[in-house]
């Protein structure tokens, strides 16, 4: 049963931010995990849109794109630069950006969403159901949204944003419920986003997988990568 109330997340301690410093560190973990990518599931041509974390661009993600067209899929870019943070108004112009996708490959689209890219992802899965095939998140905040995160206390700053009203209106959002398959990656050590704001606790479908990863480095991690890999492909 999906939670009556939001549920209750902590946001990372200060020592975890600081060890965001280590993210190069889980970069190399794709040289060390690459004799398992070799192996990794192969994909069939179907479509991919990566979408980004707040106040990263495609770049950010451009390994990963690269990875996943070698075995197979077809990657691509969300198109709008900078994640800067404009959920609704990036919901809209992600819109029109996954019917294109949709309409060229003639099936609907797995959406793969870094942090803040995945709130984009599950909003386009939960508006669009027959144009997303399934969604897969890395240290996405999905409860308590800027609450749970290393960004809380500045916007607690912030006389003009309440978070507990954030909080309360994601909370109403995920009710909803998502029906496509869901997959959040999330880990215990992640800096940026508190890891129990990460897990699905409101579709029964949800796959929540834990692994050992920096929030800076979960986009360009060899064991994400294998997961997202394996999820597409099956």
């Amino acid at each position: 049963m999906p939670p009556a109330q939001p549920p209750v997340c902590q946001p990372p301690t200060k020592l975890l931010t600081a060890l965001e410093a280590r993210a190069p560190l889980d970069w190399l973990s794709v040289l060390l995990y690459s004799p398992h990518l070799i192996f990794a599931r192969r994909g069939n041509g179907a479509p991919v849109m990566l979408v980004p974390g707040y106040m990263t661009s495609e770049l950010s993600m451009r390994p990963l794109k690269l990875f996943l067209n070698k075995i197979g899929h077809n990657a691509h870019d969300w198109k709008l630069g900078r994640n800067r943070g404009n959920v609704r108004q990036d919901v809209e112009r992600v819109s029109l950006i996954l019917s294109e996708l949709y309409e060229h490959y003639e099936q609907p689209v797995s959406l793969v969403g870094w942090s803040l890219g995945g709130v984009i992802s599950r909003e386009l899965a939960r508006l669009h159901p027959e144009k997303v095939k399934q969604v897969i998140t890395m240290g996405t905040p999905i409860s308590g949204g800027p609450k749970y995160t290393f960004f809380g206390n500045n916007f607690k700053r912030n006389d003009n944003l309440d978070i507990d009203q954030i909080e309360r209106e994601i909370h109403e959002r995920n009710l909803l419920g998502i029906t496509q398959p869901i997959t959040s990656i999330y880990s215990k050590s992640d800096g940026i986003v508190g890891w129990k704001a990460s897990l699905d606790r409101y579709n029964p479908q949800a796959d929540n997988i834990e692994v050992f990863s920096s929030h800076l480095g979960l986009g360009i991690n060899g064991k994400v990568w294998r997961i997202i890999a394996d999820k597409l492909a099956s």
